[in-house]
């Protein structure tokens, strides 16, 4: 498959993904989502199931940035939880397979709300929306870090001056010109995270 920009080699990711994974039998048919923020994903059919395949895109990646092998880890972690999460199959660090690591999780069948108002349901379905999405907010908030495996994940000390310093560090290397209102906005979260 070629997209333009993001390719994947299918026949080779086929070849290698039947030989690594017992109840994989060979992609059928494969097509890239059009969403999946920046991270390239793909729906990868076989004979009997579909999958998910997330990728980093290619070229060079500011540090930190497009961690597939961190969102495989969270997902594999909230398996064993109330948490409802596609089952992870496989975490490929080789990058020779299709040009960057990639992971694979079992494709779940779903609707994408992508206006929060969701005016496109009627009341009664969109109130039990918000209050699903509410208890699973709160079983997210129930999860003991320590037995999901994830205590290490995070550094301890304050997150978001770490992650203020590494935006501003990510949108300098990126930076093509000034922009005041980003300026100001840095400013204004400098100052009120000092707090």
């Amino acid at each position: 498959m070629n997209d333009g920009v993001h390719t994947l080699d299918v026949e080779k990711l086929s070849d290698y993904l039947t030989q690594q994974l017992d109840e994989f039998t060979g992609i059928k048919k494969s097509k890239k989502f059009n969403t999946g923020q920046s991270n390239p994903t793909y729906l990868l059919e076989t004979a009997e199931k579909k999958y998910v395949l997330r990728k980093k895109p290619p070229g060079e990646l500011l540090p930190s940035a497009h961690a597939v092998d961190r969102e495989y880890r969270i997902i594999k972690a909230l398996e064993e939880t109330k948490v409802p999460v596609p089952r992870t199959v496989f975490l490929c660090n080789d990058e020779s397979i299709i040009g960057t690591i990639f992971y694979v999780m079992e494709f779940v069948d779903g609707r994408i709300f992508w206006d929060p108002t969701l005016p496109e349901i009627d009341e009664n379905k969109r109130m039990k929306v918000y209050e699903e999405t509410v208890r699973i907010m709160a079983e997210l908030h129930k999860i003991d870090v320590e037995k999901a495996g994830l205590l290490d994940f995070g550094k301890p000390g304050n997150y978001f001056e770490r992650q203020v310093g590494r935006w501003i560090k990510q949108y300098r290397a990126a930076e093509t010109e000034n922009y005041p209102e980003v300026e100001t906005l840095y400013s204004l979260v400098r100052k009120n995270n000092a707090r």
